[in-house]
């Protein structure tokens, strides 16, 4: 789970929250494995592995709750709302991590308040209204709905 939030150890450094990820593990050196190859996999961590999580961007800190998460190699996985908060370059960055964790095998629950980036991800839709379902589907029905583009996307229709 990766909460609004993020919830990540501010004091401890990027490498010390990775472990934390993964501090079930009783094979230790596996999860030092594992965490250098979530660095291969995201450069900016390894970049700043020394560095207290606190006094990374908030881009950088979701980058790191995201790939935290991937340590234990779970099947599915919970992201409530995260881009909020973060710049659009951060939050293309933010989704191209979601889609490097489906290309492992994840599977990804996302609460998101940018629906149309969230729909253009994802692969089903469900929209919800005050605990509702008013459409499910494949997230292209979803983005083609004509309801559901003008109440929740703008009446933006989707690239």
């Amino acid at each position: 789970f990766v909460p609004q939030e993020r919830a990540l150890f501010p004091k401890m450094t990027v490498r010390e929250n990775l472990r934390m990820g993964g501090f079930s593990l009783a094979d230790k050196a596996g999860l030092e494995k594992r965490i250098d190859a979530i660095e291969e996999r995201f450069p900016i961590l390894r970049e700043r592995r020394d560095q207290h999580a606190g006094t990374m961007s908030g881009g950088q800190q979701q980058t790191l709750a995201m790939a935290r998460t991937m340590i234990l190699k779970p099947e599915i996985v919970m992201l409530d709302e995260p881009s909020l908060g973060l710049a659009p370059k951060i939050v293309a960055e933010v989704f191209g991590i979601m889609r490097l964790m489906a290309e492992e095998g994840i599977t990804i629950l996302l609460v998101e308040q940018n629906a149309l980036m969230g729909l253009q991800h994802a692969d089903w839709g469900v929209v919800l209204d005050l605990g509702r379902t008013l459409f499910e589907g494949p997230a292209s029905e979803v983005l083609g709905d004509p309801r559901i583009r003008d109440l929740y996307l703008g009446g933006r229709k989707a690239a």
